[in-house]
């Protein structure tokens, strides 16, 4: 259902209602697949390989907040050396490639650049069906690296490309996107504390 679907007479009503939209599409998560994005992310980052992230406007935003959590985070008491990087992060590769090639280019080119077989893609998308988002998808895909796809609304093409789509049931584009910032937090700490020595894990800020 649409949120919000009426006029609110003041901020205090529709707070409380957007807030309990967050509390219905973070349960809407399947705790299987975030078993599944663990596994990936756990053996990428045991094994060295690199972890890429993407995604347009506000899931930018998040891929780029990925690096911070999954490198400085993760590595933080933990015997694991992390390597992320944001495929939206760089406003010259990205305007080069979008302005010489085509904007649905921009994440797949940067991939044959740089990942290789065993790396892990990382795809954030509230609709899950912006086409540079599909079409690194299927790059990945094609060039055995994992796809771990973060995904509202109906999920799109890159729910179904993906092998292990986190989907978020909710109908706001803020909703969507507070909740797979979560989901972003939520793994990164869970690889962290899973790593650490138990007696470090009550003393330390997460």
């Amino acid at each position: 259902m649409a949120f919000p679907n009426k006029k609110y007479a003041n901020i205090e009503s529709y707070a409380e209602d957007y807030f309990k939209e967050i509390n219905l599409a973070a349960s809407s998560i399947d705790g299987s697949k975030l078993n599944e994005a663990i596994e990936i992310l756990n053996n990428a980052y045991t094994k060295g390989s690199m972890v890429f992230s993407c995604g347009n406007g506000g899931s930018a935003a998040i891929a780029n907040h990925l690096v911070c959590d999954h490198c400085k985070l993760v590595r933080t008491d933990t015997d694991l050396v992390s390597r992320i990087y944001s495929l939206s992060n760089t406003v010259e590769i990205i305007t080069a490639i979008g302005n010489d090639l085509s904007y649905d280019e921009i994440f797949e080119y940067q991939l044959k650049s740089l990942a290789k077989a065993g790396d892990v893609l990382i795809t954030i998308s509230s609709s899950g069906d912006s086409e540079n988002i599909v079409r690194a998808a299927n790059w990945a895909k094609q060039n055995n690296v994992p796809v771990i796809s973060l995904t509202g609304f109906s999920g799109g093409r890159s729910a179904k490309i993906a092998d292990v789509n986190l989907h978020v049931s909710a109908a706001n584009y803020g909703v969507i996107e507070d909740v797979h910032q979560s989901i972003m937090h939520l793994l990164a700490q869970y690889i962290r504390m899973t790593h650490m020595e138990e007696e470090l894990i009550g003393p330390r800020k997460f």
